[in-house]
């Protein structure tokens, strides 16, 4: 088992090096005073005004001018290459919730491999926060308070079963997978409840839910280790 480099209490901000609006990562940072950065991502907190408590990776990205701007023992590099540098931080973390920054619409390769990274380790709740969606995988129950024709959207990473309230096309009885079905472009009626047979649902939603949404998984059930 490896053992954390960060833990708290309280939620992590964990900063990506994917593209992320300044003003949107200077809001977070007030509100999250717990900061990791994973490799790369340290430029952008340094270029918001923050300072990471760690920065984890394999470091093959982070800039010398950064390097230079971080106050030793910060950063912790970790040099396998059989995982990635978001891989490497949720390993290394232990906090009620994890909020990512700077993980989603930049490649499609590396957001397929942060996606599996949430699958990996269901036991860590992770709230990620793009652009235009938040994503999250599925606990095994959540309640979220959501407006009449809001968009809900669930995509199976793996073969997946569960129920639903509050849906327009409920998923009771529906065998997902990515290879046969998916659940993009539902919506909601009103507050929605879902529950998951197993881990492995990604649940996406607009990135106007943020809080809503952390809200919920803070309260919501966590998958076992």
């Amino acid at each position: 088992m490896i053992s954390p480099i960060v833990s708290t209490v309280e939620p992590i901000l964990l900063v990506g090096g994917g593209d992320v609006d300044n003003a949107a990562l200077r809001r977070a940072l007030s509100r999250y005073p717990n900061v990791v950065a994973a490799d790369r991502g340290a430029e952008a907190v340094l270029a918001a005004g923050g300072q990471p408590g760690a920065v984890i990776g394999d470091m093959d990205s982070l800039c010398d001018a950064a390097r230079a701007r971080l106050p030793r023992g910060v950063i912790h590099r970790i040099g396998e290459q059989d995982s990635t540098d978001f891989d490497k931080c949720l390993s290394r973390i232990a906090a009620p919730l994890v909020v990512g920054m700077g993980f989603l619409g930049q490649r499609v390769d590396h957001q397929l491999a942060v996606f599996t990274g949430l699958v990996r380790r269901p036991a860590q709740p992770v709230l990620l926060i793009g652009p235009e969606d938040v994503v999250t995988l599925c606990p095994p129950r959540i309640a979220l308070d959501l407006a009449p024709g809001t968009r809900v959207s669930l995509w199976p990473m793996t073969e997946v079963t569960g129920r639903s309230e509050g849906l327009h096309w409920p998923i009771a009885d529906i065998a997902f997978a990515p290879w046969r079905v998916t659940g993009t472009s539902n919506m909601a009626e009103g507050p929605v409840t879902l529950e998951m047979d197993r881990a492995g649902m990604l649940l996406i939603l607009p990135a106007s839910g943020a809080r809503m949404l952390e809200d919920a998984l803070r309260a919501a059930p966590r998958w076992p280790a």
